[in-house]
């Protein structure tokens, strides 16, 4: 499923109505470049859970924990360069724990779970527009038309 978004706003709400058809243990796994909007979206996925901390990156903390109508895990995986740093992380005792939330999945692609939601996000020519490749969504097809 492919959704484009004009700007910042956009991109949030789009992550509030991805939020409203989660059941509590999914794993999303965010792909894009810097700047892409990965951070963005992960604002609207928590907001559309409930929860009013500020949400931020955590580029350098590896993972933020937020609670909301589920626990979510926020993870950045840039500087995670193997399997052992992966591992230092406690990645793997979070998982089936709450909603887990990826940036920069592509640098822990295997370790993924076989039935994540994946989402490619893309610049476009215009500065603001974001697009959106949702896998793993695909019954909720009419909620993002």
């Amino acid at each position: 499923m492919n959704v484009t978004t004009s700007c910042a706003r956009d991109t949030e709400l789009l992550g509030e109505k991805i939020a409203s058809v989660l059941q509590g243990k999914e794993m999303i796994a965010l792909f894009g470049d810097l700047g892409a909007g990965k951070t963005a979206l992960t604002r609207g996925l928590c907001t559309g859970l409930g929860i009013k901390d500020g949400v931020c990156s955590p580029t350098f903390a590896i993972v933020n924990a937020y609670q909301g109508k589920f626990p979510v895990y926020h993870f950045d995986m840039y500087r995670i360069t193997d399997l052992d740093d992966l591992f230092a992380t406690g990645f793997y005792d979070y998982i089936g724990n709450g909603v887990i939330i990826i940036e920069w999945s592509e640098n822990i692609e295997s370790e993924l779970e076989p039935d994540c939601i994946r989402i490619h996000i893309g610049k476009t020519e215009n500065e603001n527009e974001r697009t959106f490749d949702i896998r793993g969504l695909d019954e909720y097809a009419d909620l993002f038309r």
